[in-house]
C-alpha cells in the first residue's frame, strides 16, 4: 500500500473513532433534538444554561459552570403515570461513554458520588424539570429511573457528560492530520 493511502486510511479511521465516541449513552442527538431512551420509554431531553448561554440547547456536554436546567418532555403518556427520579453522580473512574447500568449497580458509594438527586416524582404534565448548580468542572453521569406502569420492572437511562470540559485536542489533531494528508498528496503530484 502506498504511503499516501496508509495516511488516508489512518485519517478515515480517526474520523470513524471520533464520531463513534460521541454517540454513546442514554441520550441520542437526532436532527436538532435530543432523545433519551429509558427502557420502553422515550423522552425529548434538553439542557439549558440560560445564565451563560441564553436559550442554547445542549444534549450532553455543558460548556460552563453554574445553574443548569435539565428538561425531559415525556413522549409516552404512560411515563406520566409512574414516578421518575433523576440523579447526577461524579464519574470518578472516568468511564465516560463506556458507562453502563451494570457499572452504576456495582458502585458501593453511590450516595457519596451523588451531586444531585430528585426523588421519584409523578408528573401528570408530561415534563420533568430539574435544576442544579454546577460548581466544579469534570466528568459526570446522569441516571434516570422509571418503573413499568404495571409490571415489576425498572427501566434506567445512564448518560455521561462533561461540565466545563478542557479544550479537546482530538479534533485539532484530526484536522492537522487531514491537512498533512492534503499537503502530502499535493506535493506528490507536483
Amino acid at each position: 500500500m502506498a504511503p499516501g493511502n496508509k495516511l488516508a486510511g489512518i485519517v478515515l479511521l480517526l474520523i470513524m473513532v471520533a464520531s463513534r465516541a460521541e454517540a454513546a449513552g442514554g441520550v441520542v442527538g437526532e436532527a436538532g433534538s435530543c432523545m433519551m431512551e429509558i427502557g420502553i420509554y422515550t423522552a425529548h431531553f434538553s439542557i439549558f444554561q440560560s445564565e451563560s448561554r441564553g436559550g442554547e440547547v445542549f444534549c450532553e456536554d455543558l460548556p460552563d459552570l453554574g445553574n443548569t436546567l435539565f428538561v425531559m418532555d415525556y413522549l409516552h403518556g404512560s411515563l406520566s403515570e409512574v414516578p421518575v427520579d433523576f440523579r447526577i453522580i461524579r464519574d470518578v473512574e472516568k468511564m465516560g461513554i463506556f458507562v453502563r447500568w451494570k457499572h452504576i449497580e456495582a458502585m458501593t458509594d453511590l450516595n457519596e458520588r451523588t451531586v444531585f438527586y430528585q426523588p421519584p416524582v409523578l408528573r401528570a404534565d408530561n415534563q420533568l424539570q430539574v435544576e442544579h448548580r454546577f460548581t466544579e468542572p469534570g466528568a459526570y453521569i446522569g441516571i434516570v429511573t422509571a418503573p413499568h406502569p404495571s409490571k415489576n420492572i425498572v427501566y434506567r437511562s445512564v448518560f455521561p457528560f462533561q461540565v466545563a470540559p478542557p479544550v479537546s485536542w482530538g479534533w485539532w489533531l484530526l484536522l492537522l492530520a487531514s491537512l498533512a494528508l492534503l499537503v502530502y498528496r499535493w506535493r506528490r503530484k507536483s
